[in-house]
C-alpha cells in the first residue's frame, strides 16, 4: 500500500469516527440553519426555537469553521440578549444532519432547507 493510499484510509476513519459522534443540543444550546452572511463572522440564524438570531462564530473556532448558507449549526444564546444573539458551537456535516433528522430533532426543517 503506497503512503497516499495509507493517509487517504486514515483520514477516512478519522471522518467516521467524528459521524458517530453526533452533538446533540444540550442545555440552553439549541440547532439552527444559517440563512444569511451578514458580514465579518456574523449571520442570521433561523433557530427551532422559531426565533432569527444574529449568530457570531467565536474567535476560537473563526479559521477552523466555514459556514455557508443553508448549514445546519449548533447555537448557543447569549445570556443577555438571547432572544436576539448567540455563538456558534458546531456545524453538522450532511450525515450528522440526517442522524438528527432520523431521530426527529429537526422536524420544523425540509429536507431542502439543509
Amino acid at each position: 500500500m503506497s503512503k497516499k493510499e495509507e493517509e487517504a484510509l486514515q483520514q477516512q476513519q478519522q471522518e467516521q469516527e467524528e459521524i458517530r459522534r453526533t452533538p446533540i443540543p444540550r442545555g440552553r444550546q439549541v440547532l439552527g440553519l444559517c440563512e444569511e452572511r451578514v458580514g465579518g463572522s456574523r449571520m442570521k440564524v433561523r433557530c427551532m426555537d422559531a426565533r432569527t438570531r444574529i449568530c457570531r462564530i467565536p474567535g476560537r473556532l473563526k479559521r477552523k469553521l466555514w459556514v455557508r448558507e443553508g448549514d445546519l449549526l449548533l447555537i448557543e444564546p447569549w445570556e443577555l440578549g438571547g432572544d436576539d444573539k448567540g455563538d456558534v458551537v458546531y456545524k453538522y456535516k450532511p450525515i450528522q444532519a440526517d442522524v438528527l433528522r432520523r431521530k426527529g430533532m429537526l422536524k420544523g426543517l425540509t429536507q431542502e432547507e439543509f
